[in-house]
């Protein structure tokens, strides 16, 4: 008999999983927490930040940026999506010999824009050499790519906030996915990009079992889930997904269940959850990997939360209130020194002790970005993050 989940256990277990539902202890590896959120997006550092110290007991910015750049446990580099993540720098061959395998979607350039598939392997190839043992700025990477490659990759095509950008940046995500590319520590003002020092593939490791992997581990994060859930999180086709899945289900690796009376699957014998919902109000910034993965979205996001807190459908683009596990509101906070005000607008009215628990969410979003809080219950008037 095919097992039945409902919304509230699957949601339960993830936030047990994401440690949400009891951050980890004092003291825990950095890493670790990266590693179980399956990545931290670091688009905006300070979210990132945000994403690692809410699941955490003790640990602030500064934890998670001495991770990065003084312990060297983190990495910072283009993950899932293309999108720029925190991940575990031991954990590194397994996301490049994943993410090198997963089919990218069709190019959005234009035909006369786009690179061929040659002349991207040689861009990749060329910031791989370009940056091994050295630090460079963004134009001082152009130099060497088009120096390495030709005038072809310098070519102004590509439609950029106010400018265009040389072409050979269509493919800076698959430099860092490929483990040829990472970022490093600004050199003032300036992001500097290297080449992780001490990472390549995993010899032991083929793209189909790093496919498969990866999968597992994201069914156990963000499980049950099905092929077109996790071709949304990949940004990747739901018929290569499919088969993805198709395979590892023949090979008894994950196995299937119903979810809110769907088809759904969760990695083999991975089938306890918990028998209560996770209650109490959680605060989670831009882009945290929760929101993000977690599905199916109306159920994460129901009723008015579905139009207030995405952007056409797009989640990550507001910082969230979670009550009892689904959106209940959205947030943001606004720094200016040492201080920082959180105004946070709920979509209904909290109880007394979900506005003693948010009290609390806030005074830990101070502890973590080092800033003294104060909250603000109202009107959230920022637009969605671009």
């Amino acid at each position: 008999m095919t097992l039945e989940i409902t919304w509230d256990e699957a949601s339960a277990r993830r936030m047990q999983r994401q440690l949400l539902a009891v951050p980890a202890p004092a003291g825990s590896d950095v890493a670790e927490v990266v590693g179980a959120m399956l990545g931290a997006h670091a688009q905006v550092m300070s979210a990132a930040e945000l994403s690692v110290g809410m699941r955490a007991e003790g640990v602030t910015r500064a934890d998670v940026r001495a991770a990065l750049w003084e312990g060297r446990t983190l990495v910072k580099t283009h993950g899932p999506r293309g999108t720029v993540h925190l991940l575990p720098s031991a954990e590194l061959p397994l996301w490049t010999a994943a993410l090198r395998a997963i089919p990218s979607r069709p190019s959005p350039f234009a035909p006369d824009a786009r690179l061929t598939d040659e002349q991207a392997e040689q861009v990749v190839t060329a910031i791989g050499d370009a940056l091994d043992g050295v630090f460079l700025t963004i134009d001082e990477l152009n130099d060497e790519v088009v120096a390495r490659t030709g005038p072809w990759a310098g070519d102004l095509v590509m439609p950029a906030f106010q400018g265009m950008w040389p072409r050979w940046r269509q493919v800076m995500h698959r430099a860092g996915q490929s483990g040829a590319l990472c970022f490093g520590p600004h050199r003032g003002r300036k992001v500097t990009y290297t080449r992780p020092a001490h990472i390549g593939p995993d010899a032991e490791l083929t793209a189909q079992q790093a496919v498969a992997a990866l999968v597992r581990r994201h069914l156990r994060a963000y499980g049950p889930a099905t092929p077109a859930h996790f071709a949304k999180w990949a940004a990747t086709s739901k018929g290569w997904a499919g088969d993805v899945f198709g395979a590892l289900a023949r090979a008894g690796e994950i196995e299937e269940v119903r979810f809110e009376g769907a088809s759904a699957w969760v990695d083999a014998g991975d089938t306890r959850f918990p028998a209560e919902a996770v209650r109490g109000v959680r605060l989670l910034p831009y882009f945290d990997a929760y929101g993000i993965a977690a599905q199916p979205r109306e159920l994460l996001f129901p009723g008015a939360s579905y139009k207030r807190a995405l952007a056409g459908g797009q989640a990550g683009n507001y910082p969230v209130l979670l009550v009892d596990g689904v959106v209940a509101g959205v947030w943001h906070q606004r720094r200016q020194g040492r201080r920082t005000t959180v105004t946070v607008e709920p979509l209904a009215r909290l109880t007394a002790r979900q506005e003693r628990e948010l009290g609390e969410q806030v005074e830990r979003v101070g502890e973590v970005l080092e800033a003294k809080p104060e909250l603000v219950v109202g009107e959230v008037t920022t637009g969605p993050h671009a």
